[in-house]
């Protein structure tokens, strides 16, 4: 069990997670910067033992439909790793085919990180951010959201550095978080097993300036609140300037960090 309720008396009970954080505690989180010796941008990502890959590609091109739009364009890929979970899964590149959540999950890894930059300071280049989970234990996608930012910011470092950029594009950072109601407590950041029993489930992204990118919230269970949705994006908002912060952290010298 991952949560347990150690009773004092008949009424009083505190919560114990499984790795003994407290209910608004992130699981340790690293991030390394420029990991991979061949991609303009790459980080590692570990959260608990969640662990995502993600390496930026600057292609000098834009798709078909942005020629002579002046503008760049930001995309991204995601996958599984057969041994990231339990048991093997196939590759989806031998089903012939990639998942609904695998293409829902790159969708918003790429809107995300297009919002928060100034496309038509990119030129006319497309980057591509590839993010494997290496090893999954529950929010993954927020994760990635997380560590492609810092891959993507040190891919346009490489652009400014050469000339090919003249301005930083990245009006703001971007990051991620899952948080939930399990057992009728709010929790920051689940594992699998809490995110598997939660009553609600949530993804925040959301902007160094403050500000929403996207919020999915879904009951599981029961219908939430509006005062428990403003209770979770306040919960969310506060592990997300932890992570913010370690991007800084990881991205010292780079740009305007």
């Amino acid at each position: 069990m991952v949560l347990q309720r150690l009773y004092h008396g008949t009424e009083n009970y505190t919560l114990i997670r499984g790795d003994g954080r407290e209910n608004a505690d992130l699981r340790k989180c690293i991030i390394k910067r420029g990991i991979n010796r061949y991609a303009e941008g790459s980080c590692l990502i570990a959260l608990g033992q969640t662990k995502v890959h993600c390496t930026a590609t600057v292609d000098e091109q834009v798709p078909r439909w942005m020629m002579d739009s002046g503008q760049g364009w930001i995309t991204a890929e995601y996958g599984m790793l057969p041994r990231s979970t339990r048991e093997r899964t196939s590759r989806e590149a031998a089903t012939g085919r990639v998942g609904g959540r695998t293409h829902e999950i790159q969708r918003l890894i790429g809107r995300c990180l297009r919002a928060a930059t100034e496309l038509n300071l990119l030129g006319q280049r497309t980057i591509t951010l590839d993010c494997d989970v290496l090893q999954a234990d529950g929010g993954t996608r927020t994760a990635a959201i997380t560590g492609a930012f810092v891959a993507l910011a040190e891919a346009v470092h490489t652009l400014v550095e050469s000339k090919k950029v003249k301005r930083w594009p990245l009006r703001e950072q971007v990051a991620a978080v899952s948080l939930g109601i399990v057992s009728g407590e709010m929790l920051l950041d689940l594992c699998y097993e809490e995110d598997s029993r939660a009553a609600v489930d949530m993804n925040l992204v959301m902007t160094s300036g403050g500000r929403a990118i996207e919020v999915q919230a879904s009951a599981e269970a029961m219908p939430y609140t509006l005062e428990q949705l403003d209770q979770l994006l306040a919960l969310g908002k506060s592990g997300i300037a932890v992570l913010l912060g370690l991007q800084k952290e990881a991205l010292a010298g780079i740009g305007p960090y």
